[in-house]
């Protein structure tokens, strides 16, 4: 009991800060860091528009320990912050270097609801965080506290929960429109920069190549360490990112100076405070960095005996309502359960004995689609998927995504004896897109969907994808976007399945290269190149299969889809309209040219997977973008006749 009492109570360092932060923050000389609730927006800007953030790189945070990691935190690619700090392909993999300096291309924005110019980058919360904690450490002080809670109304900062995404506000400003007044005519951007504690006005104008007297007239006089200033970026790089380059070379020892006769008394009074001001600075920095320390601890010790109580608890259940049954378990076993026991609270752990019951043995009549099987508990229909060990990777994306274009993860069941794992998913009634395109039964009976119906179900994979990519953080990759992976529900509304091969984060490298032929990106088939594109890339083809009917990939050809269309529909020629309609017919579903739909949303939608599909990754469109423009689609078709999924057969039924 002694030795229990003795591990649970703090370090004597931490006791003893209550009585050390008052001796610091009460001392004359304290510099305190600028703490400010945001930047005003300008009156005379022009917003968004593009600005950049100066970010220095440490080694004490995982989340800059590379470049794509660094794009992960501010939501943008590896390869614009590469182009925008002038490293080549083999220094954007490289780790990152303590305090190298990289120039992080961010669209600036004004939130007219509070009058406030910023960048706002998505930011799950992990263990141990805290608004402050993240905004001076993971973002290097690009943003203040004050200025976090302020756009997050509705998240606690004393009570921040795990996974909840708080959005952080990156300084930023927009040139103002009369730029010849501050000498701005020939500037790119704005670059949001922090203030260093041996910086002054001088310094950092001399290191971009600018003159101090427009600083003051952007920013007005010099404001203290660590807060931001806007400095105009006139070449890209700036000098001091081109210096840091070259000074990487080991440099010549300092000659001794020439002695100089000090004529001024006061200098050494200020030398002294400025030296005294130093001091204290470290300080504080020491202290701030015990106090994350020793939170961090905390933290971690609280969850590690949650997860063993937890753990301690399901191996001890027996069979009952929301709780798991193993029996005897190996050190592996315990090893995966301990992996999954912090989503114990968030599913429920289904029993082997009642999957098994529910699927009749997991007999073949109940197979809906690969390993995927049809089950029903306490009268409720479930799809239950049979995988091995690799269960962890999905589930610990399922746990953090949550959209209605998205397939519902309910629970999961381990079953120890034979090495399987059961992931529980909500039944999607009318089964998966490529069934309804691509079999001769075209889903059930002689029915077809219609272009309403196919818009719909384009805007609903686009939205699940925006979703992925753009409100998780790190950004989900899904890596196997294909019509066989999205599910139509009873309202014939689309569902993203199978996140197998999905992964957090993005702008990453891979050797090991997996997919299905004809939705596969180039650059992943080449380099194994792993972004948020190649999802956009899959889209396009999807797009193009919901227009033509046809598959993805030829086996007779031996040719893609979207090569295919490279080839013969994507003519970059322009053409008249009447060849358009001619070539739309020729390509279109069959089904579709029995209806009739409009050329021009038609048309909207092969544009959209043109762009979709583009070679070049750097080219394609956001998902953002992609569902804006399938909007306009839609609009093309409003007053097209008919909400609902019609029929063409020889019936008249429609489903509504």
């Amino acid at each position: 009991m002694g030795s229990e009492t003795r591990s649970a109570a703090p370090p004597i360092s931490c006791l003893l800060l209550p009585f050390l932060l008052p001796l610091l923050l009460f001392t004359p000389s304290a510099a305190q860091p600028n703490i400010s609730d945001g930047v005003r927006c300008r009156a005379d800007s022009v917003y968004p528009c593009q600005a950049y953030a100066f970010y220095r790189a440490s080694l004490a945070v995982p989340l800059s320990a590379d470049l794509a990691s660094v794009g992960d935190l501010f939501g943008t690619s590896r390869s614009l912050i590469a182009r925008a700090t002038n490293l080549t392909v083999a220094q954007s993999v490289l780790p990152l270097r303590q305090d190298q300096p990289l120039l992080v291309p961010i669209s600036c924005g004004c939130d007219r609801d509070r009058n406030r110019s910023y960048y706002p980058a998505a930011y799950q919360i992990v263990s141990g965080n805290t608004f402050y904690l993240v905004s001076t450490v993971e973002y290097a002080n690009l943003t203040a506290f004050p200025a976090v809670e302020l756009v997050n109304p509705t998240l606690v900062p004393t009570d921040l929960a795990i996974g909840d995404i708080a959005t952080f506000p990156i300084f930023c400003q927009c040139l103002p429109n009369n730029t010849t007044a501050v000498n701005l005519t020939a500037s790119l951007g704005l670059v949001s920069y922090v203030l260093q504690p041996s910086d002054t006005y001088a310094s950092v104008a001399s290191n971009f190549g600018i003159d101090s007297e427009t600083l003051t007239a952007i920013n007005g006089p010099f404001n203290g360490t660590y807060s931001v200033v806007f400095v105009p970026l006139l070449q890209i790089p700036p000098p001091l990112i081109r210096t840091s380059v070259v000074s990487e070379a080991p440099a010549s020892p300092p000659t001794s100076p020439t002695p100089v006769v000090e004529r001024n008394e006061n200098k050494g009074v200020i030398a002294g405070l400025a030296a005294a001001l130093a001091v204290v600075g470290v300080l504080c920095a020491l202290l701030l960095l015990l106090l994350a320390w020793c939170q961090r601890r905390w933290n971690r010790k609280g969850e590690a005996v949650g997860k063993n109580g937890r753990q301690n608890s399901l191996e001890r259940s027996g069979k009952g309502e929301g709780e798991g049954r193993f029996g005897s378990l190996s050190s592996a076993d315990d090893k995966l359960i301990a992996d999954l026991s912090e989503w114990l609270d968030k599913y429920k752990v289904f029993d082997v004995a009642t999957l098994r019951e529910a699927t009749a043995g997991f007999d073949r009549s109940r197979l809906i689609q690969g390993s995927v099987y049809k089950g029903t508990i306490d009268g409720e229909v479930f799809a239950v998927k049979k995988m091995k060990w690799n269960a962890y990777d999905e589930l610990k994306i399922l746990q953090k995504v949550n959209h209605s274009n998205l397939v519902k993860l309910e629970g999961f069941c381990i079953d120890a004896k034979e090495g399987t794992t059961y992931l529980v998913y909500e039944y999607v009634e009318n089964g998966s897109l490529d069934t309804w395109l691509h079999s001769p039964a075209g889903g059930s009976g002689d029915r077809r969907l219609d272009w309403r119906s196919r818009l719909r179900i384009a805007l609903d994979v686009a939205n699940g994808l925006q979703y992925i990519h753009e409100h998780t953080w790190p950004r989900v990759v899904h890596k196997d976007i294909k019509s066989s992976n999205v599910l139509l529900d009873a309202s014939f509304h689309a569902k993203i399945a199978n996140f197998g091969l999905a992964r957090t984060g993005h702008n990453a490298v891979t050797t090991h290269i997996v997919g299905t032929q004809g939705y596969v990106a180039p650059e992943y088939l080449a380099d194994g190149f792993v972004s948020i594109k190649m999802d956009v890339f899959a889209f396009g083809v999807v797009l193009l299969e919901l227009v033509t009917g046809r598959s993805a990939f030829d086996e007779r050809t031996g040719e893609a889809l979207w090569s295919k269309a490279e080839r013969l529909l994507f003519r970059p020629v322009t053409i008249s309209k009447e060849e358009t309609e001619a070539l739309l017919l020729e390509w279109m579903d069959t089904a579709l040219v029995q209806q009739s739909c409009p050329v021009d949303s038609v048309m909207s939608v092969i544009q959209v997977a043109r762009a979709c599909l583009n070679r070049d990754p750097a080219k394609r469109p956001s998902m953002v973008e992609a569902t804006y423009l399938l909007s306009k689609a839609d609009e093309h078709f409003s007053e097209y006749s008919g909400d609902g999924l019609s029929v063409v057969s020889g019936s008249d039924v429609a489903a509504r």
